[in-house]
Parts: structure tokens; sequence; C-alpha cells
């Protein structure tokens, strides 16, 4: 399996409208059958944070997404929001409680 997290930074009171599309993002991601989780969290220390977790079958899957219209319509609106680039890294799901392998 393959993971990634990251931390994006929304403008000065525009996370819950970085929050929303994110949350389509998750909805429209949620649908492939490769994409395993997409949780997007807010940051109760910082009122600007966004935290979002990927788990997929693979990088592959994760990639293949990234070429999908929808998602790419999601990133464009997303962009104007953002305070700052967007700050990750990539993970290999190592095991856990709930991952359905």
């Amino acid at each position: 399996m393959y993971a990634m997290t990251g931390k994006l930074i929304a403008q000065k009171g525009r996370r819950n409208e970085l929050v929303q599309i994110l949350n389509q993002a998750a909805s429209l991601v949620g649908h492939l059958p490769a994409c395993r989780l997409y949780i997007v969290s807010e940051d109760v220390s910082n009122e600007d944070q966004v935290w979002v977790f990927e788990m997929w079958d693979d990088k592959a899957a994760h990639d293949l997404s990234l070429k999908d219209e929808r998602v790419r319509a999601l990133i464009t609106e997303a962009m104007p929001l953002m305070g700052a680039a967007p700050d990750g890294v990539e993970l290999r799901v190592a095991g856990g409680h709930g991952i359905g392998n």
C-alpha cells in the first residue's frame, strides 16, 4: 500500500473554503476502488492549516487519480486559497488497524 500525508496552509480566513474543496475531492476519489482512505483534518492549533492523509493500493493508482479531469478541476479551484505551497511526505504502509489488508 502507498500513503501520503500533506499539510496545506490556507490564506487567512479561507480554511473553510479549502476544507470544502478537499472534502469534494474525498468524495470523488472515494469512489475509486484503489483509494482506501482520504481524510481531511483541520489543525486544532493553527486555524489556517489543513492536513490530508491518503492511502491507495499503490502509487500508480494515486498518480492516475491526478489525471482525472474532475480532480484537476478541484486542484485548480483550491490553488488560489493556498497561502503557501503544500508540504508533505510519501509513506509506505507497514501495518495498523483498519487498513483492510
